[in-house]
C-alpha cells in the first residue's frame, strides 16, 4: 500500500520506513516557530523546565508580527521577552521592526522552510508552507517550548483529503476563491484533522501566492495540514531562497485517502465568505447590497506582491469611496521595497488608501483598523468570526484582493468587472 505525501514526509521524519493514518509518531523539526502573541508563553515553559539550551540556535524563528509596531505597553512587554531570549540563546532568526514581517509570508521568502521540511509553530497558520511540499502544522505554545528544547515532537498520522482542481481559473478568480468555494462545499469541520492535500492542472495556472493562500486556509477547513505536491515553480521560488537543502516528495498512485474531491475551477467566480463564519460563502454576484465602511489588502493570506499588483490593477486611475477606509498591509519589509520600486505604493496612496508597516495588525482585532459597533469590513484576511477584527457588533467579508479593491471604490460589495 503506498502513502501519501504527507505520510512520506511524517515517515522520513519519524525515521520509519512508512506510516498509517491515526499512528502515533514521535518526529524530528526542522523548524519551530513563535510570534508575539505565543512565544512569550513558550519561552516561560522553555525556562520551567530547566532546559539549558535550544536543540538549534538556527532552526528556532522568533516573528514579532501581530501588534507591530508595539501598539501598547503589554505589546512592549512581549517582544522584550522575546528578544530576551533570542539574545541570551543566540537566536539567529529573530526578526523584529526593519527586518521583520508576517510571520508566514515571511519565513518562505527567506528560504527558512522548503519542500520537504516539517515544520511546527505556536500559530495556527503554520499550515501555510505546505505550498512548498513542507509538512507544517500549528501547535500550542508548550509544544513549542518542548520542541525548541529537544528538535522533537509527537503528532498523530492524519487521515488525507485529496482536491483534484481542474480547468483555468477565469479572470480576477485566485487561490482565496478556490479555497473560499472548499471551504463552503465542507464546512468549517470539513478536513477536522486531516490532510488537505490539493493537486490537478489548476496550478499550473496558479502563482505560488495562490498556492500559499490555499495552504494557509487549511486550518479554517479544520485541516491538519494543507498540502501541494511540489513543481517547477516550487523549484523555482526555492532556487537562489533555500538555507538548506530540500526533497520532493508525491504521492504515491496507490495512496489511501478519507475522501477525493472533483473541481472545476474554470466554472468559478469570485468568492465572498459572510459572517461570521469562513464556509457561509456564496459568488460575488449573489452578494446583493452589502456596504462596507472598511476594505484591507494583505495579511499572511494575501499580503505579498502579486496580491498589491491585483489591487493596483483594479485601483489605478481611481478613488476610494469617501465612505470608506482602505487599508493596505504589504506582507514583509521586502515585499514593502519593492511594492515602492513598482509603483504600487504611490498607485494605491493615490487611490485613497494607507499604507502600513508589515503587520497582522486588523486581521485579529490587534491595532491599524478596528471596527467600531455596527460597522463592516471586506477583507483579505482568514477569519470573519464574531469580533474578529473589532466590535463584537461589527462584520467581516473576506474576499480576494480584486474584489476588495473595487469594493473600497463602490463603496460596497462588487465585482472588479462591476467597475
Amino acid at each position: 500500500m503506498g502513502m501519501t505525501i504527507t505520510e512520506k514526509i511524517l515517515a522520513a521524519h519519524a525515521g520509519k520506513s512508512a506510516v498509517r493514518p491515526g499512528e502515533l509518531i514521535d518526529v524530528r523539526v526542522d523548524l519551530v516557530l513563535g510570534n508575539d502573541i505565543t512565544a512569550p508563553v513558550a519561552i516561560k515553559a522553555f525556562e520551567k523546565i530547566g532546559a539549558e539550551r535550544v536543540f538549534d540556535r538556527n532552526k528556532i524563528a522568533l516573528v514579532p508580527d501581530h501588534f507591530t509596531p508595539n501598539k501598547d505597553i503589554k505589546a512592549a512587554e512581549q517582544v522584550k521577552i522575546m528578544r530576551r531570549f533570542a539574545e541570551a540563546y543566540g537566536i539567529v532568526n529573530f526578526f523584529e521592526i526593519g527586518c521583520m514581517g508576517i510571520e508566514h509570508t515571511l519565513l518562505p521568502d527567506k528560504g527558512l522552510v522548503v519542500a520537504g521540511d516539517l515544520v511546527i509553530g505556536a500559530d495556527s497558520h503554520t499550515c501555510t508552507y505546505g505550498a512548498l511540499g513542507a509538512f507544517s502544522t500549528g501547535m500550542g505554545s508548550t509544544d513549542m517550548a518542548a520542541a525548541m528544547a529537544t528538535g522533537e515532537c509527537w503528532i498523530k498520522v492524519p487521515e488525507s483529503m485529496k482536491f483534484i482542481c481542474t480547468g483555468r481559473p477565469s479572470r480576477w478568480v485566485s487561490g482565496k476563491d478556490l479555497m473560499l468555494y472548499i471551504i463552503g462545499m465542507i464546512g468549517v469541520d470539513g478536513a477536522l484533522y486531516r490532510a488537505m492535500e490539493f493537486t490537478g492542472d489548476a496550478f499550473d495556472y496558479m502563482t505560488m501566492a495562490d498556492r500559499f493562500t490555499i495552504c494557509n486556509m487549511a486550518i479554517e477547513a479544520g485541516g491538519k495540514n494543507g498540502i501541494i505536491p511540489p513543481d517547477q515553480q516550487t523549484i523555482d521560488y526555492m532556487s537562489g531562497r533555500a538555507k538548506h537543502d530540500f526533497t520532493l516528495y508525491a504521492s504515491d498512485n496507490d495512496a489511501v485517502y478519507r475522501s477525493v474531491h472533483n473541481i472545476d475551477v474554470s466554472a468559478l467566480e469570485p468568492m465572498v465568505a459572510f459572517p461570521h463564519l469562513p464556509e457561509n460563502t456564496r459568488p460575488v454576484s449573489q452578494a446583493g447590497d452589502i456596504s462596507i465602511d472598511q476594505a484591507v489588502i494583505g495579511s499572511c493570506t494575501n499580503g505579498r506582491i502579486e496580491d498589491l499588483r491585483i489591487a493596483t490593477k483594479v485601483l489605478k486611475g481611481k478613488k476610494v469611496n469617501r465612505k470608506v477606509r482602505l487599508i493596505v498591509i504589504p506582507g514583509t519589509q521586502e515585499i514593502y521595497l519593492q511594492a515602492i520600486r513598482e509603483g504600487l505604493a504611490e498607485a494605491l496612496v493615490e487611490a485613497g488608501a494607507a499604507f502600513s508597516t508589515p503587520t497582522c495588525g486588523p486581521c485579529l482585532g490587534g491595532h491599524m483598523g478596528i471596527l467600531a459597533s455596527g460597522e463592516r469590513a471586506i477583507a483579505t484576511t482568514n477569519r470573519n468570526f464574531v469580533g474578529r477584527m473589532g466590535h463584537p457588533q461589527s462584520e467581516v467579508y473576506l474576499s480576494n484582493p480584486a474584489v476588495a479593491a473595487a469594493s473600497a471604490v463602490a463603496g460596497r460589495i462588487v465585482s472588479p468587472d462591476e467597475i
